[in-house]
């Protein structure tokens, strides 16, 4: 087989483009500065601190923001592994903020937020790999604002089931944990992490909490075949995986991993209804879905629960 096709596009067998493919039309969002979102904008400048929804640029940051919902990284600013889709820095950490889960809910309740997303870089250097962290701070959002409903995207903690235990038992509506792309292409993309491990994680929390929604992602459009993306979706089915994102990748600087191609909108229509069919409770697809997409729609979504 011609090295030309080692990357195969998601519903095309041709070869890789000889030039990088250009921005298309679709790739905007319509920007909502709305009364919530000056509030918690002004909030967050109050206080010094900074979203995900900024520092990533997300073309989505009107419409969470206005329907209450932001997410908070935790666990410092530096990345142990060398994922090369991801412009976060890498290197040796700084030392844990033990004072950070209570600050994160002190401004989670200043914000009056309905659903928070806590996320993290990989903190590989950490005896618990900030498993602990990340439950202080779901704990800590209950005690001040019960009625915030908490998402935490987690990294992979090596699939421990002590470290995946201690978050999902945390007073948690939704585990998440993203395999990001299809097996073949995890060297390129995702070096240090493992596609098998990652679906033990959410197995692992299904098991360790019968009730709890897991969730997962997927970037579209880093070289991916759609037989693979099919057998990633039946992958996360058969681990107990709840809910799918599926979203363009976009390159955040010259740094990362190039765009292979940009998925029209009807292809992630047409996988939205692949997926749909294999059981999945809800799936978000299309260019500018992130993994917290609507996530604020999760409670009314069928079959799964209000509060938790």
């Amino acid at each position: 087989m011609s090295s030309t096709l080692k990357f195969l596009p998601v519903l095309s067998e041709s070869p890789r483009p000889q030039s990088p493919p250009k921005h298309p039309a679709w790739i905007k969002a319509r920007f909502s500065g709305n009364e919530r979102y000056r509030f918690l904008h002004s909030v967050l400048r109050e206080k010094g601190l900074h979203t995900v929804c900024e520092e990533a640029q997300c073309p989505n940051i009107g419409d969470c923001w206005g329907h209450g919902t932001a997410t908070f990284m935790l666990l410092g600013d530096t990345c142990t592994r060398g994922c090369t889709f991801c412009s976060v820095g890498k290197g040796k950490p700084v030392d844990l903020d033990p004072s950070e889960p209570e600050h994160v809910a002190e401004v989670i309740e200043a914000l009056k937020l309905d659903y928070a997303v806590l996320t993290s870089v990989d903190r590989d250097d950490l005896p618990d790999e900030g498993a602990n962290h990340f439950a202080s701070t779901v704990e800590a959002i209950r005690r001040r604002i019960p009625s915030c409903r908490v998402e935490a995207l987690v990294p992979d903690f090596h699939a421990r089931r002590d470290l995946i235990d201690r978050v999902a038992r945390s007073p948690l509506f939704v585990f998440a944990h993203n395999v990001e792309t299809v097996p073949r292409l995890y060297r390129r993309v995702r070096p240090g992490s493992d596609y098998r491990r990652s679906l033990k994680v959410l197995e692992t929390a299904k098991a360790c909490q019968r009730d709890l929604i897991t969730k997962s992602s997927l970037m579209l459009g880093l070289g991916e075949a759609r037989s693979e993306l099919v057998q990633v979706f039946r992958d996360l089915r058969g681990h107990g995986c709840d809910v799918l994102t599926l979203g363009q990748y976009l390159r955040p600087t010259a740094d990362q991993v190039p765009v292979f191609r940009y998925v029209t909108p009807r292809e992630f229509a047409e996988l939205k209804e692949e997926a749909e069919a294999m059981g999945f409770r809800s799936v978000f697809s299309g260019p500018l879905v992130r993994s917290s997409y609507h996530a604020w729609e999760l409670g009314s979504a069928p079959g799964l629960p209000i509060e938790k």
